[in-house]
């Protein structure tokens, strides 16, 4: 079977389509995590949870059996006595007939209480195993940590080490996950190793390149690992699709945008963004933040002129630039930057912060090579590893950091005070 896996390995990657190569310097090994637990076939394993709604959350893992008669969950305020219980439902996929994922569970619990520490289990009341997570909180302040193309490498596993340091409320990520490039069991040792953190918080993610995942003539259908094992409250959000969606957090209302499912003005996708940003409620929520995956700003010599960049910003940017949207995070370039205000190329104080942070861990390194001169609307740029910590303070100050973990030390290298566009009465519609 190896070797089977070997010789198909080898013919995906002359057939990917959307996994774009660069000579990056500096990649560290890829980890393989094996189940913790194979002898028990009910044994919860790549346990995550994301938010759904305002007062929910979903939780999932996987079973190398399927749960009888369905997945439970039990779950409560003190550890070991769960006052509520919820079921939900189960599914799993094939890939090229060679690989067939276990038991992807799914169950909602709630209502929950803001800022409240639960308890749960997955699958079994009378397991042994428990978890447990913290809902964000129903006021200021709010604690985002940013970081996008994680992979499975041990960069990766360091950057996880630093995030769950700082004790945030939600973590974002902008896209590429495990980069198993349709090597499927890469999907399983990415949820093995984010498990302790993705467990504990809400993971919020938007897809990537490396998240398509098809093949001419040999898998004809997009994203279906990504689909399956990462479900996002699209349908909350009037969403008909997985690969776009919105949320809140109390008073920050962000939206989760597809570079790599259409794009253009008319698409499914652009009606959804239009008529959700009409609902945007700026006394409820007053910032407002995107997510997409390739940078529709970018001052790096990698993943210059792609279309999923270029004709998406001409699709859409005018669209956030009406809606007064506060900060526009990226990922795909394996590097960090941030930008200034800006609109149409040009610095507009009405503009949102563009900030890229594919700098997550991934096995291809990083993208060192920037273009010079640096342009003035460029305002920081560095090729690390590392995250973000966002700190929303109140409804018009937030304070945005980005930490570098080159040397495995969590380092401040770049901050800066943001104001909301809402606090600006020159940039009100």
């Amino acid at each position: 079977m190896v070797k089977v896996w070997g010789l198909v390995a080898i013919v995906l990657i002359v057939l990917a389509e959307n996994v774009l190569s660069y000579d990056r310097p500096g990649p560290r090994q890829n980890i393989v995590i094996h189940p913790s637990n194979e002898d028990d076939p009910m044994f919860p394993e790549q346990v995550h949870i994301s938010l759904v709604g305002q007062d929910k959350m979903r939780i999932s893992w996987i079973t190398k059996h399927p749960i009888i008669p369905f997945p439970s969950v039990v779950y409560g305020t003190v550890s070991r006595k769960y006052e509520g219980s919820a079921n939900g439902t189960s599914s799993s996929y094939h890939y090229l007939l060679i690989y067939r994922s276990g038991q992807i569970n799914e169950v909602v619990i709630g209502p929950l209480k803001p800022n409240t520490v639960y308890y749960y289990k997955c699958g079994r009341p009378h397991s042994t195993q428990e978890f447990s997570f913290r809902t964000p909180p129903s006021q200021f302040p709010i604690k985002f940590a940013v970081s996008g193309d994680l992979g499975t490498t041990e960069w990766t596993r360091s950057t996880l080490e630093h995030i769950s340091k700082w004790d945030h409320d939600v973590f974002i990520l902008p896209g590429d996950l495990s980069y198993a490039n349709m090597f499927q069991p890469t999907w399983d040792t990415f949820g093995r190793l984010v498990q302790p953190l993705a467990s504990q918080r809400p993971w919020m993610v938007t897809q990537g390149n490396h998240e398509v995942e098809k093949i001419p003539l040999l898998h004809h259908t997009s994203f279906t690992a990504y689909n399956k094992r990462w479900r996002m409250p699209f349908e909350e959000s009037g969403s008909t699709s997985n690969l776009y969606y919105s949320f809140n957090v109390y008073g920050v209302h962000f939206i989760m945008l597809g570079s790599y499912t259409d794009f253009k003005a008319g698409s499914e996708q652009y009606l959804w963004l239009e008529n959700d940003l009409k609902k945007v409620d700026r006394k409820a929520t007053p910032w407002l933040m995107a997510v997409v995956h390739a940078p529709w700003y970018n001052t790096n010599e990698a993943h210059q002129g792609e279309k999923e960049s270029v004709d998406m910003k001409a699709s859409m940017e005018t669209l956030l630039y009406k809606a007064r949207v506060d900060v526009v995070f990226a990922g795909h370039v394996h590097a960090y930057e941030r930008f200034n205000r800006v609109y149409q190329d040009k610095f507009d104080k009405c503009g949102p912060v563009y900030i890229n942070i594919g700098d997550g861990g991934n096995s291809e390194g990083l993208a060192t090579e920037y273009k010079d001169p640096k342009p003035e609307i460029s305002l920081f740029r560095e090729a690390s590893f590392g995250h973000g910590q966002l700190v929303v303070e109140n409804a018009t100050h937030a304070h945005w950091e980005w930490q570098r973990n080159d040397d495995d030390v969590s380092v401040k290298k770049d901050s800066i005070w943001l104001t909301s566009l809402l606090a600006d009465s020159s940039c009100h519609i």
